[in-house]
């Protein structure tokens, strides 16, 4: 009867699973509560309800009037069903009643032997009790359980219904479906019953047994804990001065729209109006300071009474000390003549942009007016320097000093100038130094000044020394030239030795080495064929018939005139007259027409091919 009853409830649990599943899915996809989110929402009951299955493993021998005595073995229970109701004390310990029903049917009649093979009453049903552990988060639950209590065991063969102890350990992985229903996905359990049939029915027989589960899991009286309130505050702005304004701004997140919030602000000078909060400074001593921020929510005069219904924060700004002013002070001109004036100019900065008043002082002379500008007068003031007082004062009493200077000069006269300085001055202008194609060379770099040239630069040293004496402050700046051809480098090489060689002969003649200057430009600023021609048509040193033979050949002339170091004068800014030499005894030399030194390849690029012969060149003129 017993196994009669405990089938048909297995064939019923299946059947209201089987009825659940779509209450579970509609749970699934039912809309969430309306107001503020839910971070976490655990059950304080449980309900399992699923099918199960149950592998026993023990033997039995039953004494009968029959020879041999029965003999049997429990075979898995493939149909079976398990209840069991939860209650959690916290979120995550609670204890557990369990019932687990597995019954293969009643008792048939087989030939002896035959039990143990589908053909036995196999009967276990189990009631016990225990803990039960769970970790609970928003999508799986993994739980632990420990059961103890008694088992009603019948069969394997004509052994009697019969009490005794289980115990079962196991646990298993739910999965939530909604805020009331979840899958329990597995549920794995090992179980151990005692029973003792009696002498004669069987004896004591110990069963372990494996226990598999699954079903719907009913989750009753849901505690659903709320998202904590969150509070943010910030001032603006973090460091003032006495008086400015402070602006705290609380900023709530969490809050369940359909409950009442109310912000809080206390602290030095603070005065509130909803989730914003101003700080009067003008009486705070300089330091920091912190405002305390805070909200609560709930019904209206009910505010704040549970704990996730509340929130601080804190802001912090701090009130610097006024900074004194800061002033500059310069005067236009700085240095005057008797009864001039000078144009005083006070720059004050406030750090505070606090409202500044200006005085001034002065040694001698005076200042008229009281601004930003004013002007110093040296009337009646004697020669020398007046030492002028600036001075700045804000609104608070702070106060900044700088100072600047006029001086006041004897009128300056002229001394006049010997006739013989402008004489040297249009001698040290007359020539530039020219020299042959390809000299001076990487290895003679002593090399390449021809005796015309020679002469010129003894000249020019004998005047450039007595220049000196009248104008120590001057020097020369030589600038070498090179004509096109060749590569860059070379030429940038050979105007650089041109000008060193031009420097050592000058420093021979008595020039000292500090007083020359030189600069290499290869064939930057060379003269262009039409400059050159201009040049010899201005050539008073050449007849007509002279200037037309130069012109004839005037692509060797442009080349000849390039090769060339010019002199500059810094006093009076002059550079040397570019004429080409042309009475000089050597100007073939230079010209190309005749052989120099033999020159050797250079660094830096191929040597120059010397040029071809001037035809029928005008003779040298004769001074």
């Amino acid at each position: 009867m017993f196994a009669s009853v405990s089938k048909s409830m297995s064939q019923f649990a299946a059947v209201a699973i089987l009825a659940m599943a779509p209450v579970a899915l509609f749970a699934q996809v039912a809309p969430a509560t309306r107001g503020r989110a839910h971070v976490d929402t655990v059950s304080k009951w449980d309900i399992f309800v699923g099918y199960s299955y149950l592998s026993p493993h023990a033997g039995v021998v039953t004494r009968t009037d029959r020879t041999p005595n029965l003999s049997g073995t429990y075979d898995p229970v493939n149909f079976g069903q398990i209840f069991s109701a939860s209650y959690f004390a916290n979120r995550y310990v609670g204890v557990q009643a369990e019932v687990g029903v597995h019954e293969w049917g009643i008792q048939n009649s087989n030939p002896p032997g035959a039990y143990g093979t589908q053909s036995n009453n196999d009967g276990f049903t189990t009631l016990a009790g225990g803990l039960v552990m769970r970790y609970p988060t928003a999508t799986f639950t993994p739980f632990a359980h420990v059961n103890a209590g008694g088992a009603l065991v019948d069969g394997p063969v004509e052994n009697p219904f019969t009490w005794g102890p289980s115990v079962a350990v196991g646990g298993g992985l739910d999965y939530r479906l909604s805020n009331h229903v979840s899958l329990r996905i597995i549920q794995a359990d090992y179980e151990f019953m005692h029973v003792n049939f009696g002498a004669t029915s069987g004896g004591t027989v110990g069963i372990n047994s494996a226990r598999l589960s699954a079903g719907l899991v009913f989750h009753t009286l849901t505690v659903v804990r709320p998202e904590k309130v969150e509070l943010a505050c910030s001032a603006s702005p973090v460091t003032v001065f006495p008086g400015d304004p402070v602006t705290v701004t609380a900023t709530a997140s969490g809050l369940n729209p359909k409950l009442n919030a109310v912000y809080m602000f206390s602290g030095s000078g603070v005065s509130s109006a909803g989730t914003t909060a101003t700080v009067a400074t003008g009486s705070l001593p300089p330091g920091s300071y912190t405002v305390q921020c805070g909200v609560k929510e709930g019904k209206e005069g009910k505010e704040g009474l549970k704990p996730w219904e509340t929130a601080s924060a804190t802001a912090v700004f701090t009130v610097k000390a006024f900074e004194p002013p800061t002033i500059k002070c310069t005067a236009n001109p700085e240095t005057i003549k008797p009864g001039d004036t000078s144009t005083i100019t006070a720059t004050g900065i406030s750090p505070q942009n606090r409202p500044l008043t200006y005085s001034y002082m002065a040694s001698i002379g005076t200042v008229e007016g009281n601004g930003t500008n004013v002007t110093f007068n040296s009337t009646g003031a004697p020669t020398g320097t007046a030492d002028i007082t600036c001075n700045v004062a804000d609104d608070k009493g702070h106060t900044a000093t700088a100072n600047t200077s006029v001086t006041i000069t004897i009128p300056y006269v002229a001394p006049v100038e010997s006739p013989e300085v402008k004489q040297l001055e249009t001698r040290l202008s007359l020539h530039s130094v020219f020299f042959p194609t390809n000299l001076p060379t990487t290895g003679n770099p002593k090399g390449g000044l021809v005796a015309s040239q020679e002469g010129t630069l003894i000249a020019l040293a004998k005047d450039f020394k007595r220049y000196l004496e009248f104008k120590p402050e001057a020097h020369l700046t030589l600038s070498g030239h090179a004509d096109i051809r060749g590569s860059a480098a070379y030429n940038k090489a050979l105007s650089q030795r041109r000008v060193e060689r031009t420097k050592s002969f000058l420093v021979e003649q008595g020039v000292p080495e500090d007083k020359i200057a030189t600069v290499a430009l290869g064939v930057q600023e060379n003269l262009s064929a039409a400059q050159v021609k201009e040049l010899v048509e201005k050539n008073t040193e050449l007849s007509a018939m002279e200037r037309e033979k130069v012109l004839h050949e005037l692509g060797v002339i442009v080349w000849a005139q390039n090769r060339r170091v010019d002199v500059t004068l810094s006093t009076t800014g002059q550079q040397s007259v570019r004429l080409y030499p042309f009475n000089a005894a050597d100007s073939m030399t230079l010209i190309g027409t005749k052989p120099a030194a033999p020159a050797k390849k250079a660094a830096g690029g191929a040597m120059k091919k010397p040029a071809p012969p001037v035809k029928k060149t005008a003779p040298p003129v004769k001074k």
